[in-house]
């Protein structure tokens, strides 16, 4: 596979007359958490594998306002929301793809009563489509087969969006052995970051959440633990290192794991 990436900006394109056929919408952790950053990349050597007409808006891209809005700064939300809705309407765009169901919760259920109607995918759904159209082919004995991965199910995806099946079903085309959490799907237990949690220092407790949810994963004895949201991937990550077996165990993106075992 061509390791020269090709990413282009919807500003370029529409210079030249062109107009790809989906919007990247790669949002703040994708564009500056350097752990985050793999996923990215990951998810744009699928896309250039594929040969998909793509752009992504670069520094036109600003914030969805998730975050200020999960934290009850609703003006904000809205002065952000707005300036992206009104970038997006002046570029005529109209499928948006994005790797974080933050970004995918806001874009798709919060921004059409602002004035922004967009078809709103999560990476997740998108790979399952290419998957099941045949046009995403994976080595056969792949890089998982056979071997333990569990998968914690995003808030924004699970709950708030009803999106279950699509991760499930990228991890058992990748032959993997799925171990299930004992809390999973509707009855999955949040890493702790969501509502803007991730931003602020802990509330008093007996427990920190994303410490009990990683050893809940690490109970599967999965070596591997899959996620498809980047504020989960953070609080995982931190706490399989609490337990200290991230020398063990890798928290990896369902991107990262079909760019491994792309034919």
């Amino acid at each position: 596979m061509n390791n020269t990436l090709q990413i282009p900006t919807f500003a370029d394109l529409v210079a030249k007359g062109e107009k790809p056929d989906v919007l990247f919408w790669v949002g703040c952790a994708g564009s500056f958490d350097e752990r985050y950053k793999r996923v990215t990349w990951a998810f744009v050597r699928i896309l250039n594998h594929l040969k998909i007409k793509f752009a992504v808006l670069g520094t036109e891209e600003s914030c969805t306002g998730d975050p200020a809005k999960r934290a009850g700064n609703e003006f904000l939300f809205q002065m952000q929301a707005l300036s992206n809705i009104q970038t997006l309407n002046g570029y005529g765009i109209k499928k948006i793809v994005t790797a974080c169901p933050h970004c995918f919760n806001t874009l798709k259920n919060e921004y059409p009563e602002l004035g922004g109607n967009y078809e709103v995918l999560h990476h997740s759904v998108f790979l399952q489509g290419l998957i099941n159209e045949g046009k995403i082919r994976l080595k056969e004995g792949g890089e998982f087969k056979g071997k333990k991965i569990t998968y914690h199910d995003s808030c924004y995806l699970g709950r708030a969006n009803d999106i279950y099946d699509a991760p499930r079903s990228i991890l058992e085309a990748l032959d993997v052995a799925l171990v299930e959490m004992n809390r999973s799907k509707r009855t999955g237990l949040c890493c702790g970051a969501g509502g803007a949690q991730l931003f602020k220092e802990p509330e008093k407790g007996k427990a920190e959440i994303h410490y009990d949810r990683a050893t809940e994963a690490l109970e599967t004895g999965s070596k591997t633990i899959a996620v498809a949201c980047p504020f989960c991937m953070t609080m995982l990550s931190d706490g399989v290192k609490f337990r200290e077996k991230e020398n063990e165990v890798k928290v990896m993106d369902l991107a990262e794991l079909i760019v491994q075992s792309l034919a």
